[in-house]
């Protein structure tokens, strides 16, 4: 029997899809998604290795991008918006690099075309390190702090202690291959430069895992921008500024939509 990746699907209308980061599942887009099913057909997978979706054999983000494209396929779409927060982000630009004619618009919410330079891939490493000697939660924990803003953390602290919560129900074997994905994925600067769809970037001032300054120099390779910067949002707005993400989900995917309609 062939792979089946989970997924949750959920409103009418054009297809947007929604990827989630490390460490997470599908699950952390529910609201978004709810909100956004009054104007689209939203599918958000759990990539495998979280959530529900197994994973059967060490999985590349290429491969990730093939059993997106299955889904789409199974729910008769022949291309979407995607919106990919930090790894979900790398996902969606390896799905754009595979299937370009699928992409109307992409969506990197907190996340870099570029590929890990060797101080990241070292960082990278050493948590995997870590986490093979037994020291998920204390990595899980660490991490979790290090995506929220200082205020957002220091106000919210029990947003932030479920987080970490729902971090740990990702397995331990999901963890070490989706940090291998990351490490070994490539550069992605000639996908957005050469992208014929729009590029929205969601930058958060006060994120400690990408560089504002580097990524707001980074989007402006791409031929069709829409970039928000969120002065008060570390780097997972999808809690920290919900509403706001929201907004700019629709707005950009509205636009995405009216700029490449439907041929007969």
């Amino acid at each position: 029997m062939s792979y089946q990746m989970y997924y949750r699907k959920t409103g009418t209308g054009p297809a947007l899809v929604l990827l989630h980061g490390f460490p997470d599942s599908g699950a952390i887009w529910h609201h978004i998604a709810a909100q956004l099913s009054a104007s689209y057909t939203v599918l958000v997978p759990d990539l495998p290795g979280s959530g529900y979706s197994s994973l059967p054999h060490p999985m590349m983000l290429p491969e990730m991008a093939t059993h997106i494209e299955r889904m789409l396929r199974t729910e008769g779409f022949d291309d979407a918006v995607f919106a990919g927060h930090s790894m979900g982000g790398y996902t969606a630009l390896a799905f754009a690099a595979q299937y370009p004619n699928m992409v109307r618009g992409l969506s990197l919410i907190h996340s870099t075309a570029t590929a890990d330079d060797p101080e990241k891939k070292a960082t990278r490493l050493k948590a995997m390190e870590l986490i093979r000697n037994g020291g998920k939660e204390i990595f899980v924990k660490q991490m979790t702090a290090n995506l929220f803003a200082d205020n957002f953390r220091a106000v919210h602290p029990l947003i932030v202690k479920h987080k970490a919560e729902a971090g740990m129900e990702v397995s331990t074997e999901g963890m070490l291959n989706f940090y291998e994905a990351m490490i070994a994925r490539p550069d992605h600067s000639a996908t957005i430069a050469s992208a014929h769809y729009p590029v929205q970037w969601i930058i958060g001032e006060k994120d400690n895992i990408i560089n504002f300054t580097k990524n707001l120099t980074e989007c402006h390779n791409c031929p069709i921008n829409f970039v928000t910067l969120y002065t008060d949002c570390g780097h997972i707005s999808t809690i920290e500024l919900p509403a706001q993400l929201i907004a700019d989900l629709s707005t950009f995917s509205g636009y995405c939509y009216q700029l490449h309609p439907e041929t007969e």
